[in-house]
């Protein structure tokens, strides 16, 4: 009786030419359902890389929100750390950041400058002195930033600022704002 009904099944399953029945309704050929195939396969990738794409965006944007106004300003908070590594690396980045006249008034703006003098002025080792330096070195060369310098007191800073017998970079550092600072103030100059 089982194979009776197996027969019967496997007879109604199947069509007159052997194929299943399911394809005599369908008036595709097997190349076209190769070619539906290949394309749903694209579409569900491109539709996986805009996912992969959008989650990526979405994580990037959640993470690196530190980038530009916010580094800078998380850069001068590090100036007001008392550790002087934490100072050096503020200053380093600072220094990095002041490629153009606008992330120069920035970094003024936002009290980077004024926080890079007392650094410097508290400054006990040449280490520091010299990432200090090298900040306002960068900051001096807008006009604007070396005005701002200029008007508190950076120049007395600068000159009472040692130089160093081992690191060449600093009294480097300090004669380029020396001199920036000298062609701003007409009054030291006379």
């Amino acid at each position: 009786m089982r194979i009776f009904a197996a027969r019967l099944a496997n007879h109604f399953r199947r069509g007159a030419n052997g194929c299943p029945r399911s394809r005599n309704f369908s008036s595709l050929t097997k190349k076209d359902d190769l070619t539906l195939e290949e394309e749903a396969e694209r579409k569900i990738g491109w539709m996986l890389k805009l996912f992969f794409a959008g989650t990526a965006s979405y994580v990037g944007y959640q993470f690196f929100p530190y980038m530009g106004d916010t580094l800078i300003q998380q850069s001068v908070s590090l100036l007001h750390v008392k550790d002087p590594l934490f100072k050096r690396i503020g200053a380093s980045r600072l220094s990095r950041f002041a490629i153009d006249d606008e992330r120069r008034m920035k970094v003024v703006e936002l009290g980077g400058a004024q926080e890079l003098l007392h650094m410097l002025g508290a400054a006990k080792d040449d280490k520091t002195r010299k990432e200090a330096l090298k900040a306002l070195a960068a900051l001096s060369k807008s006009d604007e930033a070396a005005n701002f310098l200029g008007s508190k007191g950076a120049l007395s800073i600068v000159k009472s600022t040692p130089d160093s017998a081992e690191d060449s970079d600093i009294s480097t550092y300090k004669s380029n704002i020396l001199k920036k600072l000298d062609d701003k103030d007409p009054v030291s100059s006379n």
